[in-house]
């Protein structure tokens, strides 16, 4: 179990951590991070997530309704007014499924303002550790690549951390025809490798699945509409013949939406100019500005620039551009786990 001290140290005050308390009425166990990326593909949860996760305890929160975890987002001081002070950090609550509920009930219940609030709320922290993963990944990817420029060989671990990668990254087919000494490999590895704007996946997020309410949001925590050509999937009621037999991928947790997103992002030929973007913005040493990156998706929808259009207007809307100097905290892990009628 986790000390007191350990979830005194994450609370902002003794009365916080009293509030919190009376909230979690139901049995805290521990669990591994890797339960909640269980279902992700191979290549989507090798890399980085065991050395991001590895020591961090894991909590369970199990809630019936949404004063509950009202009551558990606030007391961990997670709220508008924190945000307008200038607090940028977000507690390390992770939603592990989308409730039914939310679509047929609570979210036609509440202020629209409120439901945006409680949507962005809890997929930020979903991003920011997707985003995580990749930092975690990348910084081990500068670090070979800076001890194969000064001369030096690599380890067979890192070797093949580097190969992995290039595979997963679609910069190669095979590990065998991975050449670690390619500058040119290399070059794509990073520009591949690389975190994307919260501003920017909150937008999309909330386009594409209707602030959580859609069909495949529901049936499959598929937050990003991408298609897949599997099994697993989830059917649209109406197909159109020139796409094929199409599905729309589903997953077992909302992260594993986030991460497979983003790794399409970071791989797909259809958003090669946002990586060349987003490159030229770490060579310039300015902020990575999902405003930026937004333009350059006119390809993830058949709506073309009125798609960006729209990622703009929510952006504005809603403020999203300062989420992009959001962070994570150093408290536990919490799973969110919906439980009770409507989940």
């Amino acid at each position: 179990m986790v000390s007191l001290v350990q979830m005194e140290k994450n609370m902002k005050s003794i009365n916080a951590w009293r509030a919190w308390r009376r909230v979690v009425s139901v049995l805290i166990t521990m669990i591994t991070i890797g339960a909640f990326l269980t279902g992700c593909d191979t290549e989507e949860k090798s890399i980085g997530s065991s050395r991001v996760e590895a020591e961090r305890p894991v909590e369970r929160f199990e809630f019936e309704s949404g004063e509950q975890l009202e009551q558990l987002i606030n007391s961990l001081n997670y709220t508008p007014e924190a945000w307008q002070d200038g607090i940028r950090e977000v507690p390390r609550l992770y939603i592990t499924n989308i409730p039914k509920r939310w679509r047929d009930k609570t979210s036609k219940e509440i202020p629209v303002v409120t439901k945006k609030r409680v949507f962005f709320r809890l997929m930020g922290p979903l991003i920011l550790h997707a985003n995580e993963l990749i930092q975690a990944d990348r910084q081990q990817l500068e670090s070979i690549i800076k001890t194969i420029k000064s001369g030096k060989t690599p380890s067979p671990s890192e070797q093949s951390f580097l190969k992995e990668s290039a595979v997963a990254y679609k910069v190669a087919e095979k590990e065998e025809d991975v050449d670690i000494t390619d500058r040119g490999l290399q070059d794509e590895l990073l520009r591949r490798v690389d975190t994307l704007p919260p501003s920017l996946v909150l937008a999309q997020t909330a386009e594409e699945s209707g602030w959580g309410t859609s069909r495949f949001a529901v049936e499959g925590n598929a937050l990003f509409g991408m298609w897949t050509w599997s099994d697993k999937g989830i059917t649209p009621k109406e197909q159109r013949s020139e796409h094929g037999d199409h599905k729309i991928a589903s997953y077992e947790t909302p992260l594993q939406s986030v991460i497979a997103y983003m790794r399409n992002i970071n791989t797909h030929p259809s958003y090669k100019s946002l990586r060349a973007g987003r490159a030229e913005m770490r060579r310039a040493g300015t902020k990575i500005a999902g405003w930026e990156l937004a333009k350059t998706l006119t390809k993830y929808s058949e709506r073309g620039q009125e798609y960006v259009d729209s990622l703009h207007a929510l952006m504005k809307t809603n403020m999203l551009m300062e989420t992009d100097d959001a962070y994570l905290g150093d408290g536990p892990t919490i799973l969110l786990i919906p439980v009770g009628e409507g989940t």
